[in-house]
Parts: C-alpha cells; structure tokens; sequence
C-alpha cells in the first residue's frame, strides 16, 4: 500500500464521517461510541467537557483519548491539534488556554474543516482557527506553538518521521509534544498491517512503542515518555476489525494486549546559550 493510497482512504473516511454527522448521523456509523461499547473511542470525555461542546463537535470525535486533559495546559499558550477533525479538541484547548492564548486546528480534509468551523461558530470560541494542510508539512512557522496535540492520527501517516520532524520545528525551544496515539506492544499480524482500511482506523499505522520513542529522539526530541491509557483485548478486535476483510476469529487472540491507547510525550529541548 503506498502513502497516497492511505491518505486517500483516510481522506475518505474522515470525509465520510463528517458528513455522516452533518446529516445528523453519528460518525461511526451508529451509536455504539456514544453508548460506550465502542472500544477505542468510546468514554474519552467527561460530561462537562462535551456539555461546553456543540454536539456534532463531540459526534464527530474519532479520537482514541483525550489529549487535553492530559496536556496541561496553561492560560496564554498556543496550542496546534494535528489532525484536527471535527475540532473537539481544538475547543477544549482553547478555553483552557483563555484569551489570551490560542489553538490552531489543522486538517486536509474539506468536510471536516467546514464541519469544525461550524462547530466554533456555535460554541462561541473566538481564539481558534482552522488551517487546511497535511501534518508532513505543517504550514506555521518555526518556534511558533507551544504545544502538540492530536488524537489518534499520527498513525494515519505514512511518513511518520516526517511528521515528528515537522512537529519538532513549529514548537518552540521548550514546547511540549502531548499526543493521544495507538501504540503497539510486539508483533502485529501482517495480514492487519497491509489492510488499507485498518490504516483509516488507526490500527494497521501503529508503532511498536519503542520504535515510536526512537523517532521521537531520532526528531530531536528528549523527556520521551510513553504512557498506556486503555488496553485491548483480543475481545475488542472484534469490534474495530469487524467488517474490513479480516479473519478476525483468527487473530483476535494474536492481538490480545498487543494494541494500547497511549499517552505520548516528549520536549523540544531549550536553546542552549553558547559558552
């Protein structure tokens, strides 16, 4: 599978979800994520956080975590959400960071960002804007934002060390990477890897955690950390492979405890004075 090939299906899908919820439709086709049967993107959100949310911000969240509650993030900051979809949680961040901060959502696929800036206008967020662009070319400047999020969506690129790279040079000296991502622990089926619609689901692109640490360094990255959120079990496989081509009865014990939502975090270092 080639990288236009993945990111068309992903163009896709994410296209399709966006429209899914546009016509009032929940974007994962039903409502098992809002009744929490949904294994990856269910329960992300606490109440008051969707409550402060139009709905079809929260409908439309693909996520595998909630990166902004784990960010910590601080009034005045500017915040970039690669990946950014329905913007969920790009409205988040940008209360949390006030008025005198700001977020930035950055998406290349047009339904979303049309979905997202009608979702700001209805939440009465005024420090955000939507940007149009893929995150191996981030269009900000170097040393502009303080922090990185995103959620679940890393994996969607078939370069990832680009990415990362990018990521590294839109931070400033100091800024953190804060990012939701499934993480793999071991092998993963071949037959998962090579799947294209896995990859729009955000299995099949997973890195092996101590792979996804060493292009963090490889980036220039230090402080890296790797933090599981939610484990699955082969049990679960069965809900977000069911329906792509795969033998899940075959593999479902093959991925049990293999596949983690994790925390992701790292720092770009501080510019270092010359002696």
């Amino acid at each position: 599978m080639s990288d236009t090939d993945v990111k068309e299906t992903v163009r896709e899908r994410y296209g399709e979800a966006a429209r899914r919820v546009s016509e009032g439709r929940s974007c994962c086709g039903g409502n098992a994520a809002l009744e929490g049967s949904e294994p990856i993107t269910s329960n992300l959100y606490d109440v008051s956080e969707k409550g402060m949310l139009p709905e079809a911000a929260v409908l439309a969240s693909l996520g595998c975590g909630n990166p902004t509650a784990l960010a910590q993030l601080a009034p005045g900051e500017t915040v970039l959400d690669l990946g950014s979809g329905g913007g969920i949680d790009v409205l988040l961040s940008a209360r949390r960071v006030g008025p005198t901060g700001k977020a930035y959502g950055l998406d290349m696929t047009d339904d979303m960002l049309a979905l997202a800036r009608e979702n700001q206008k209805q939440a009465g967020v005024e420090n955000v804007e939507f940007l149009k662009g893929e995150i191996e070319a981030i269009p900000l400047p170097d040393n502009s934002v303080d922090v990185i999020i995103s959620n679940c969506v890393i994996n969607l690129s078939g370069d990832k060390d680009r990415v990362l790279r990018e990521a590294f040079r839109v931070l400033k000296p100091g800024g953190r990477f804060a990012v939701s991502d499934i993480v793999t622990r071991g092998e993963i089926p071949d037959d998962i890897r090579k799947n294209v619609l896995a990859w729009a689901g955000c299995i099949a692109g997973a890195l092996e955690e101590s792979e996804y640490a060493a292009k963090l360094a490889a980036a220039g990255f230090e402080a890296i950390g790797i933090e599981p959120t939610r484990l699955y079990r082969g049990e679960d496989a069965r809900e977000f492979l069911s329906g792509k081509g795969i033998d899940v009865d075959a593999i479902a014990g093959q991925l049990d405890g293999k596949l983690m939502s994790a925390f992701v975090r790292a720092v770009k270092p501080k510019a270092r004075c010359c002696a």
